[in-house]
């Protein structure tokens, strides 16, 4: 890892976690859980401008909470705010639609296969779960603070049950310090293969809305992971040609 970097997820250490922070009433970890990054003054360069047409053509299942391109984020809410999956299915205690159960299933056979650690802690939350959530941190920190720690409902990637938070079982679990397991390596590098890419990648807050989380993957299915890949567009928005979602702003156009 460089310096700089370096640098920078050691300062993170003040900060909490953003779109995947854990119930309020619940009890904190030991130290803060960082929502990824807080670069150091000139350390890194701001995220370039998505340019509309970097991935694929134009795809309407980017509207679609049922389709496996759809695209959420501070400011595309899923259409209804309180879709729910018509299915979901167990993976070792956490549900998820049944086409990234079956892939999570075989992302975990094979890294343990590999002799790396990984369990999922966290998948599916309901529109209710997430507003219960929400309003939690709302009452603990204020609405400006909360949307600094928790997804509004109706905007987290966890509602579309493709989404999956995944761990070591270390204290690093859903904190900075987990960039750097042998489980983030793995997942960076192999969750392409079982159809799961790094939806909030380093760097990357401006575009996405949420810091560095190493341990967020995002199912897109194998085809399109491996699209995603190829493009070497960084973030999902860039790849599917849409606009930054730096924060609750205005709708996004596209």
């Amino acid at each position: 890892m460089d310096v700089p970097r370096a640098a920078a997820l050691l300062l993170a250490a003040a900060l909490l976690v953003t779109g995947c922070a854990p119930d309020p009433g619940g009890t904190p970890p030991a130290s803060p859980e960082p929502a990824g990054t807080t670069p150091a003054p000139g350390t890194l360069s701001a995220p370039s401008p998505t340019s509309p047409g970097t991935g694929p053509a134009p795809d309407t299942g980017l509207d679609d909470p049922a389709s496996l391109a759809v695209v959420v984020n501070k400011r595309r809410p899923l259409d209804p705010v309180d879709w729910a999956p018509t299915a979901l299915e167990d993976v070792e205690g956490h549900l998820l639609r049944p086409e990234a159960a079956a892939a999570a299933r075989r992302l975990l056979a094979a890294a343990r296969a590999d002799g790396v650690p990984i369990r999922i802690v966290s998948g599916y939350r309901s529109f209710t779960e997430q507003s219960g959530t929400y309003a939690g941190w709302v009452a603990q920190k204020g609405r400006e603070a909360a949307d600094t720690v928790s997804a509004r409902p109706g905007h987290s990637e966890h509602q579309t049950g493709l989404a999956v938070d995944v761990g070591d079982g270390s204290a690093c679990d859903l904190r900075v310090c987990f960039d750097g397991t042998a489980t983030a390596a793995w997942v960076a590098e192999h969750g392409p293969e079982h159809g799961f890419v790094v939806r909030y990648p380093w760097g990357e807050h401006g575009t996405t809305g949420y810091w560095y989380e190493p341990w967020h993957l995002r199912y897109l299915g194998p085809e399109r992971a491996r699209e995603f890949v190829r493009s070497g567009a960084a973030t999902l928005e860039e790849f599917s040609g849409l606009p930054p979602a730096p924060d609750y702003g205005p709708p996004a156009p596209g």
